[in-house]
């Protein structure tokens, strides 16, 4: 768990200063597809499932 959380960390700070910069390469989207890989295996993904549902079954009483 310890190793995913900082495997996560790390391909997030590595993917927010690809996106700062602009960079649209093919390291770039290795380096979101990864991270995402890393962050669904960690305790956020509950949540972050919860979270897009409940976005998702909103959107038509707008």
């Amino acid at each position: 768990m310890a190793v995913t959380v900082s495997l996560v960390a790390l391909f997030g700070l590595v993917l927010f200063f690809l996106l700062r910069n602009n960079s649209t390469t093919a390291g770039a989207a290795f380096v979101a597809v990864m991270f995402g890989f890393f962050l669904a295996s960690t305790g956020a993904a509950g949540p972050i499932n919860h979270l897009t549902t409940a976005v998702v079954h909103s959107i038509p009483n707008l």
